[in-house]
């Protein structure tokens, strides 16, 4: 496995040749970025626990509603956060089964560019398309 200082840039991702689409460097690229992003949604996902749990009692109801407001909020976000960590398991998963980067509806090559922007993506763009126009149209 390369090391931090060993890994391609993203700009050197993109300047690879497309036969080296998921390349041993391409997959230490991403699975360290996807891992970065695990810890950081497990330390944000660990501060709102720790927030949530802190209690503070309070006579006025003005205060108590903006505080159960602020915690519901809270736990919107913790359960976005959640969902997504699930998300990037998940792409962790298929980067060790070396299924990630490719669709798994069409089984095309997802891009750099697009896993750059999305690195836990599962679906290349066209698929994703197809995916939202079916979610608007039978969800709305």
């Amino acid at each position: 496995m390369l090391t931090p200082t060993e890994l391609p840039t993203p700009t050197e991702l993109l300047a690879m040749p497309e036969d080296a689409y998921m390349n041993q460097a391409q997959l230490a690229f991403f699975k360290q970025l996807l891992e970065q992003q695990l810890d950081t949604l497990q330390a944000n996902m660990l501060q709102t626990s720790l927030h949530l749990h802190a209690h503070e009692e309070t006579a006025d109801p003005a205060d108590r509603a903006s505080r159960e407001e602020t915690h519901a909020l809270e736990l919107r976000a913790r359960e976005r956060e959640r969902k997504h960590i699930k998300t990037i398991l998940s792409a962790l998963q298929r980067i060790a089964q070396g299924s990630y980067g490719y669709c798994e509806e069409t089984g095309v090559a997802i891009g750099l560019a697009r896993l750059i922007a999305r690195p836990a993506t599962r679906l290349c763009l066209e698929a994703q398309e197809r995916h939202e126009r079916r979610e608007r149209q039978f969800n709305h």
